[in-house]
């Protein structure tokens, strides 16, 4: 198949690219000052306290080297937590310690790691090492989600979220990203890990793709990953639309986890969101994208729910109640 051939083909499939995604989603629907935002998770924690969505606590924030003397004090009574780079992306830098044994601290995956270990991940995250631009950082300690247990059979050593794309404050497409063993427990899809396209009407998994290829079962724990019903879907779609309109960016990826005791956590959100959704899902975002600028072209009043009408929320997801009052 030749390259003409190809750009048919995906044409007709209705496949954004990443030129169209960059020009026509993200330069034009994006103003630059709705990036601040989405580029710091301290700013989007702030962000979510004032509109309602909840997000993880954040224990402490290390800006500078010389704060590094804090860190035995300020991880003394945490048995567990993620230190993470306030503006990192693509999920680098983040470590996961799910346990202490004496003075050592237990990874995800089984590795110990002393406090010098710690504090060297720290130094590396406050040098830039991690964060956009490679510009300097602050890491935070933040809670650890906890595996909800409808993922247990799902999950390999870490914990699944949830992407959800949002054009014009409307949700097109959501895939659930779970971790392998290949990705050493992340939730990555470069690095391994699985993306599972999700119904948008019902919450549940489509189909599954790995390293690009079908997966129809999870490697690690051989259970089928189609059928599968993501826990709290109304709630994690109306979470991703107010997230959109409080940024006010017109094209955005939304990264929801659910808690076992909390339900849905909003992790952050990225004004440039991947283009390998469309794989998970085996269907093009430009096809979806056109048919919101067709309903918005045709004054159709359920193109654009407002987010405080919670008649329109209803209308929409089929469930009349809010973020706070929702319980599985």
């Amino acid at each position: 198949m030749n390259w003409l051939q190809r750009w048919r083909r995906l044409n007709k499939l209705g496949i954004l690219g990443m030129n169209h995604r960059n020009a026509a989603c993200i330069l034009d629907l994006n103003p630059r000052h709705g990036y601040p935002a989405v580029d710091s998770k301290r700013t989007m924690r702030d962000l979510c306290q004032r509109i309602g969505v909840p997000t993880p606590t954040i224990y402490a924030i290390v800006a500078a080297h010389s704060a590094l003397r804090h860190l035995p004090r300020l991880l003394e009574t945490r048995n567990d937590f993620v230190i993470k780079p306030n503006r990192g992306a693509g999920g680098r830098g983040i470590l996961v310690v799910n346990g202490r044994q004496g003075q050592s601290f237990i990874r995800h995956n089984g590795e110990v790691a002393e406090m010098h270990d710690i504090r060297q991940h720290v130094s590396s995250v406050v040098s830039g090492l991690y964060s956009l631009g490679g510009r300097p950082d602050a890491a935070l300690i933040q809670q650890r989600v906890q595996l909800h247990p409808a993922f247990e059979s799902i999950s390999y050593q870490g914990i699944g979220d949830v992407r959800v794309i949002v054009y014009k404050r409307v949700p097109i497409m959501a895939m659930l990203r779970l971790p392998t063993r290949a990705s050493n427990g992340r939730a990555n899809l470069h690095q391994g890990g699985i993306g599972a396209g999700v119904e948008l009407e019902t919450g549940k998994t489509t189909r599954a793709v790995m390293r690009n290829r079908t997966a129809k079962r999870h490697p690690d724990t051989d259970v089928s990953l189609v059928g599968f019903q993501v826990p709290y879907w109304p709630r994690i779609l109306e979470m991703a639309r107010r997230v959109a309109e409080a940024v006010e960016l017109g094209y955005l990826g939304v990264d929801i986890v659910v808690d076992r005791d909390q339900g849905p956590l909003l992790l952050e959100a990225n004004a440039r969101p991947g283009l390998a959704i469309q794989i998970a899902n085996g269907q093009g975002l430009r096809a979806r994208v056109e048919a919101i600028e067709r309903d918005l072209a045709n004054g159709a009043a359920s193109a654009r729910p407002g987010l405080n009408d919670r008649a329109a929320v209803a209308a929409n997801l089929g469930d009349g109640k809010s973020i706070a009052e929702e319980r599985p």
